[in-house]
């Protein structure tokens, strides 16, 4: 039931979520609110840019979480549930205890430097809460996922695949990320960091990720049959909230939209990336350091940008360029190039 080979469209999506991420970042500065979490915050804001960013929004966080799940698939085939943990806590934990400690309180020097705060040693989580969650469902779900494993060629297996097999068998994972909005009421649906809604749809996520991949070949040929059933689905209800529910759209509706994107964007990526290339051997080992480490180059940017009297759309522009350029001159010549760093960083 399973796939054996290696899924290209997979690491290409994770890479290109990360790439969002940043995107996504970057336009929190340019938002009259942005202080207000944690970022430097421009004086002239442009609010116009958060229209496109709600669209991303619903789905960018829910979409890694579902790839982190599908990469524990992959990593089960050939690994025992001690040897999965223990390399999971090598490239989960060790990074994410370390970036508690070091990374994350660099750009919390440089916001209170911005400000004019007493500067203080703060660790903490910070962006990387997600690693957190992501160490949780692995020590939660891993038994569920070894039995799994011992289902495949079984009839329950044949069970799950034939219920993949059309839209309809989709009802019951939408039903639960809905009902997990309804429980829990998050206001905003878009709140995932440090919250039980971001945790717990998080949680949904990877295991569906993980189950996603498991049903095997039924599931993605019926994306490739109803991708546009799921694209209709999500840009209409974007539109739908943009004209009827500014600026809080109804939880369930947000869960609804959110799932319709990521399917959409699992089909297309199926579709179109499911090849190897150079580019994505090389990025895809670079996405998970740079996610590390990007906050201290976008925090170092808006500081040194902000202040330049050209367009805000220009300024934009820059600290996108800064924050990339950054992130990749300090893995292409510290972090790959200097052994005892990449375990720190999640590489091999």
């Amino acid at each position: 039931m399973s796939l054996s080979e290696r899924r290209h469209d997979i690491d290409w999506i994770r890479v290109i979520a990360i790439g969002l991420l940043l995107v996504y970042h970057v336009a929190i500065g340019f938002q009259p609110w942005g202080i207000m979490i944690g970022f430097i915050g421009n004086e002239r804001p442009w609010q116009s840019l958060w229209v496109p960013m709600t669209l991303l929004n619903v789905w960018r966080i829910p979409l890694l979480f579902f790839v982190s799940g599908m990469g524990v698939y992959f990593a089960l085939r050939n690994r025992t549930w001690s040897q999965l943990l223990q390399e999971r806590a090598k490239r989960i934990l060790l990074p994410f205890l370390f970036g508690i400690v070091t990374i994350v309180p660099i750009h919390i020097y440089l916001w209170q430097y911005h400000y004019h705060v007493d500067l203080n040693y703060t660790p903490g989580p910070g962006h990387l809460w997600f690693l957190g969650n992501l160490f949780s469902y692995v020590v939660i779900l891993l038994p569920l996922f070894f039995f799994l494993k011992r289902q495949e060629g079984k009839p329950f297996a044949h069970w799950a695949a034939n219920l993949l097999r059309t839209p309809l068998g989709l009802l019951p994972v939408f039903a639960l990320f809905v009902a997990e909005v309804l429980i829990l009421h998050p206001i905003p649906f878009e709140l995932y960091a440090m919250t039980w809604h971001g945790f717990f749809l998080g949680l949904q996520a990877f295991f569906f990720g993980f189950f996603f991949v498991w049903c095997g070949r039924s599931f993605w040929n019926m994306l490739l049959r109803w991708w546009w059933l799921f694209l209709t689905t999500a840009i209409g209800l974007f539109i739908f909230r943009l004209v009827f529910f500014q600026p809080v759209a109804p939880a369930y509706l947000l869960s609804t939209e959110s799932n319709c994107w990521i399917l959409t964007v699992f089909a297309l990526g199926y579709r179109y990336l499911n090849r190897p290339s150079k580019a994505l051997s090389y990025l895809s080992k670079a996405a998970y350091p740079i996610y590390i480490v990007h906050m201290i180059f976008l925090y170092l940017g808006s500081l040194l940008i902000f202040p330049l009297r050209v367009s805000v759309p220009f300024q934009f522009i820059l600290v996108l360029l800064f924050t990339i350029g950054g992130c990749f001159l300090v893995y292409e010549l510290v972090i790959r190039r200097i052994r005892f760093l990449k375990p720190l960083f999640g590489l091999n």
